[in-house]
């Protein structure tokens, strides 16, 4: 079972590569002392056999060769991670669309959710539910194969809109015999920012943290559109004198 990499992870598995070192040249050290002593005392008619201590010196050499290599990884994962943090601050600002059962409302732009159904379904609704669980919105869906779109501009069921926030969103669909057709949501949202939880990077769109891994694609917002001045808006030109007639 493999685990994620994250920034906290490679930095602890760096100090801990870090500490291996200073331990190894440590024992290495003591073995180089305790080695030349033993040289030094040995009995020149019974020298010490030399196999033994040309075996340690290789067990070393290997297990600097293997710390080095870990040396080696965690500065590749440092880099990949710090590599994703600068891709992740390029879709600041962006509107993106990314999986997920949950959508930003900012209560200005409406929010586009896409879907796809497998096979031809006897009925499929939309529903948006709020933070309490109680449904705001529902509606009816196309029911054909394929991918679909609706568009919500933050309309409450009962009238008026709702407030901005996160919001739940599920489409149901049910087929023929009455079982459920599986799908997945996508939503869009404009992205604020970026954030790291645990290490890892998310894009933050309102007050939701999405993962990279989650995005479908991204797109240069449009322009806000500029107010053009009306009639109304421009100076009432003085009323010119009237013009003198002709006397008898």
């Amino acid at each position: 079972m493999t685990s994620d990499i994250t920034l906290s992870g490679a930095v602890q598995q760096a100090q801990k590569t870090e500490q291996q070192g200073l331990k190894l040249t440590e024992d290495f050290d003591q073995f180089l002392t305790l080695l030349t002593t033993q040289l030094q005392n040995q009995d020149p008619l019974d020298p010490m056999d030399s196999s033994e201590f040309t075996n340690q010196i290789v067990q070393f050499s290997q297990v600097e060769q293997q710390i080095n290599m870990n040396q080696k990884i965690s500065d590749l994962v440092s880099l990949e991670l710090a590599n994703s943090s600068s891709v992740a601050l390029g879709y600041v600002g962006l509107d993106v669309s990314y999986q997920s059962a949950e959508l930003n409302f900012d209560g200005e732009a409406p929010v586009t959710v896409s879907y796809a159904l497998e096979k031809d379904a006897l009925s499929a609704t939309i529903n948006i539910v709020d933070e309490t669980g109680a449904v705001v919105f529902t509606a009816d869906v196309p029911r054909e194969t394929g991918a679909h779109e609706f568009v919500w501009d933050g309309s409450h069921q009962g009238g008026g809109f709702v407030e901005p926030g996160t919001y739940a969103v599920n489409v149901d669909a049910f087929d023929k015999d009455n079982k459920f057709i599986d799908n997945t949501t996508v939503v869009t949202g404009r992205v604020r920012g970026i954030e790291t939880q645990n290490g890892l990077v998310f894009l933050l769109i309102g007050e939701r943290a999405v993962g990279l891994n989650t995005i479908v694609n991204a797109v240069t917002p449009p322009p806000p559109k500029e107010e053009v001045a009306t009639d109304t808006d421009a100076p009432t030109p003085p009323t010119p004198p009237p013009t003198p007639t002709g006397g008898a």
